[in-house]
């Protein structure tokens, strides 16, 4: 069985445990289930909001193509990646990875994968709205970051 790839860019939020649930039920093949969910920081009490834009349809394309190369890599029986764009407020969730596999090893692998691309190379563009009168700031990818993507490069 090749795997279930469910991707969304929303506004909304979204509830981590709805989704793996949906994504295991009635599943008894699955033995690892990996969850990440990042959070909006406040930056040191810096940061009022986030603001995420995206090109509807390009994002969901272009991380859809990433879920399928990490299901090529490792045999996976489950993909969700949801990915929220608007005005995001401290503490609220901005991303989900699921990854679903037989063995913990590939799910884990997977997860880190596929987050170490939505955090540096999705087509997303992120705002830092300031509390007080500060500047807003367009978010440059850290080159930490950009070093965990590149061990994944074949």
């Amino acid at each position: 069985m090749s795997a279930r790839i469910i991707v969304r860019v929303q506004k909304e939020s979204f509830d981590a445990s709805t989704e793996a649930a949906a994504l295991t039920q009635g599943r008894r093949d699955i033995g690892a289930l990996v969850t990440f969910t990042g959070l909006c920081r406040d930056e040191g009490g810096a940061l009022a909001a986030l603001g995420i834009e995206h090109y509807p349809g390009m994002a969901e394309e272009e991380i859809t193509r990433v879920a399928r190369e990490a299901a090529s890599r490792w045999p996976l029986e489950g993909i969700v990646a949801i990915h929220r764009y608007g005005l995001i407020q401290p503490g609220e969730p901005i991303v989900l990875v699921v990854t679903a596999s037989t063995h913990r090893a590939e799910a884990f692998a997977a997860a880190t994968f596929l987050m170490d691309y939505l955090k540096t190379e999705a087509p997303f563009w992120k705002k830092q709205h300031l509390s007080g009168s500060g500047p807003e700031n367009w978010v440059e990818s850290k080159a930490e970051d950009n070093a965990a993507v590149q061990k994944w490069r074949v």
